[in-house]
């Protein structure tokens, strides 16, 4: 099963106020495991982000200035997601402003259908506790010390770690139809290995000789 795990950062909060998308970030999960794919840019959102923005995420105007248009990116980001369930924290917030930005240059929108909103689930399961990204951190002992300020990658990596847990999948289900998945912050680091090793014939001799010695002991 192929997911993406998306998150976004905004000049501020409300689309009908004119607020657009600074950052979006993907990371694709098969199997609840992170590949090698990722979708990440920084963009030049024509508008001022509001100081109450800056202040979660740091990108200020200047910052963004040079930066690629969502126009720019779309069609590379439509390609990353399609036929892909989409994993949010707070979906209808990121899903309001992508589809807002869609619609600006005339594209199809995104499905409600098509994403899982984890705010949701946690709401769910721990109903009158806080739910936000790091009280979940926090429950499940996943480090998230790293986020000092808001960034959409760093976030993402958290969210598929939470989604895990959530999901009560504590650890990711495994494709046995192939033998490794890419560390997604290290390419040459293998997370996950299926491939069986038996041992040879001098391994399972000594492995008896081995097992007779430690049960005459026993005896």
């Amino acid at each position: 099963m192929i997911e993406v795990v998306l998150d976004t950062e905004t000049t501020g909060l409300s689309v009908a106020k004119g607020h657009r998308i600074v950052e979006i970030g993907c990371i694709e999960l098969k199997n609840q495991i992170p590949t090698n794919k990722t979708f990440h840019h920084y963009l030049n959102p024509q508008r001022k982000v509001s100081e109450d923005a800056i202040k979660v995420h740091g990108y200020t105007d200047e910052f963004l200035s040079d930066k690629k248009k969502f126009s720019e990116v779309a069609d590379d980001f439509l390609q990353f997601i399609q036929n892909k369930k989409l994993i949010i924290h707070n979906a209808e917030f990121d899903i309001s402003h992508i589809n807002n930005e869609l619609k600006l240059i005339g594209k199809p929108t995104i499905s409600k259908d098509n994403v899982i909103d984890t705010l949701d689930i946690a709401r769910e399961k721990y109903p009158g506790s806080s739910i936000s990204l790091d009280a979940l951190c926090k429950r499940f002992r996943i480090d998230n010390s790293r986020r000092k300020l808001h960034t959409a990658l760093i976030d993402c990596e958290l969210l598929s770690k939470v989604y895990i847990n959530l999901t009560d999948q504590k650890e990711p289900k495994l494709n046995f139809k192939t033998e490794e998945h890419v560390n997604i912050n290290n390419p040459k680091k293998i997370d996950y290995c299926k491939k069986i090793v038996k041992p040879s014939q001098i391994e399972l001799e000594n492995y008896k000789i081995f097992m007779k010695k430690s049960l005459k002991k026993i005896v």
